[in-house]
């Protein structure tokens, strides 16, 4: 979509030779000759760009600058001045205008700054909508977890988001920490800031501090220049430091410094600078236990630790997999241009079953290999890694239950999942498991398959 472009200027001759020249390179263009038929017509139109002449009768384009920005701050403004009165040009920019025109006009020049304007407008317009989106996706409403331990996670993190406490985030790998941590981010007064993630366990011990809080020119051999750290470039927004127990001990007393006193000092400067920030963290570890063992500071920790929000592992919540498998199958169809619609019952039972020690990062990174070998609408269990399919499978279903239990469940897995090999064709069933079609046919009963799991009875 091109900019709408509004023209004011007293004179005429002015007005119409340049709404003549931007109509002419494809804008719409609005012209008013006054002050108040400006603002009239911003008023009711949506303007991306207005064009004002600085020297106007009666309200002059400094005065009208200043009401457009009260009604409509998104409107950008450019003036237009003759050479003897750059200086009052140069206060309109104080005032809030975009860039000055100066007189004569030149057409080529007038165009070029408004190309660059309506350039600007549409990263402007691109980067709020990937914001947008990227809010949407972290609001902790559209992540995906049905399972009351989750929801318990939820409400902790609404009650959080408003504040600006410090969080620590436990769990396993893969549970989904920092996905949490936007989270909060988001929906925090501090989600028009950045959000930056950093891995502790990848910053070698010896770069900490000038990672963390920058240096000065000479700070060191090699410090050629200033550099931002971590702290200062994270702004008035939230710094997420990732397997935080990774942090060496000598650092770990640098970053309790910036906290209890709410300052950072770069490298080789003699200069403080503020912290803004708010630091969320986040372990796979049992820092409590590491405490004990003298490899993690308590005063850090129970700085850190102010507010705890555990994620349970996968195992804990599979009532959760079936919405998370949902999900993953839409996500790759999108990237794939499949059309995979599900999972089938036998493969669901079985996703249900194994234990997930890479938790929701291993369940996506499973779908994602079974989206790239299916060729049906349904993923079935050959679909699946071998892993899954053969070494969990036994043992997973042997350890529910007692042994007989275990071996029918087996069973019932086995005839299900030949049967849907063979599209429900009872006679290749029955050979391939080397049984008569009438002993299938009674285990089927004996294992509660009956025929409204074969397509075909539908």
């Amino acid at each position: 979509m091109k900019a709408r472009i509004l023209v004011v200027d007293d004179e005429r001759a002015i007005r119409d030779l340049l709404s003549d020249a931007i109509r002419h390179a494809g804008y719409e263009v609005l012209s008013a000759s006054n002050g108040e038929e400006a603002l009239s017509l911003i008023g009711q139109e949506d303007i991306h760009i207005a064009i004002c002449d600085i020297k106007m009768p009666e309200m002059n384009g400094i005065d009208l600058l200043q009401k457009i920005r009260d009604i409509s701050p998104e409107t950008i403004v450019l003036m237009i001045t003759a050479y003897a009165s750059v200086e009052t040009a140069v206060d309109a920019l104080r005032y809030g205008a975009f860039d000055y025109i100066l007189k004569p006009l030149i057409d080529e020049d007038v165009i070029a700054k408004i190309l660059r304007i309506d350039q600007y407008l549409k990263i402007k317009r691109e980067n709020q909508i990937m914001r947008q989106e990227i809010e949407n996706h972290y609001d902790f409403h559209n992540i995906i977890a049905k399972s009351q331990s989750m929801q318990n996670v939820f409400d902790i993190v609404r009650q959080v988001s408003t504040t600006t406490s410090h969080i620590l985030i436990t769990g396993a790998s893969g549970t989904g920490k920092e996905i949490i941590a936007r989270s909060i981010h988001f929906n925090s007064p501090m989600k028009e800031g950045k959000f930056i993630s950093i891995n502790c366990g990848t910053i070698p011990t010896t770069l900490w501090e000038s990672e963390l809080c920058g240096y000065v020119q000479g700070a060191f051999t090699g410090a050629t220049g200033y550099k931002q750290g971590y702290l200062e470039t994270v702004g008035e927004g939230t710094l997420f430091l990732d397997e935080i127990s990774e942090i060496p001990l000598e650092a770990q007393v640098k970053l309790l410094r910036v906290i209890d006193n709410r300052e950072f000092t770069p490298l080789g400067s003699v200069k403080t600078q503020r912290l803004n920030a708010r630091i969320i963290t986040a372990s796979n570890k049992d820092i409590k236990q590491m405490v004990d063992q003298k490899k993690f500071r308590e005063d850090l920790f129970y700085r850190l630790n102010v507010i705890r929000i555990h994620i349970p592992p996968l195992r804990e919540r599979k009532e959760d997999i079936p919405p998370l498998v949902r999900h993953f199958i839409s996500l790759y169809n999108r990237e794939s241009g499949k059309n995979i619609q599900g999972v089938d019952n036998l493969t669901m039972k079985l996703l249900l079953s194994y234990n997930w020690e890479g938790n929701v990062r291993e369940l996506k990174n499973v779908i994602e290999r079974a989206m790239i070998f299916c060729d049906r609408e349904v993923i079935g269990n050959q679909d699946l890694p071998m892993e899954l399919q053969e070494t969990r499978k036994m043992s997973e279903l042997i350890g529910h239950g007692n042994l007989r239990q275990s071996v029918k469940e087996f069973e019932r897995i086995s005839i299900l999942s030949v049967l849907e090999e063979v599209s429900f064709d009872k006679r290749k069933a029955s050979s391939i498991l080397g049984l008569s079609k009438s002993s299938l046919y009674r285990k089927m009963e004996e294992l509660g398959i009956d025929h409204s799991a074969d397509p075909s009875q539908k």
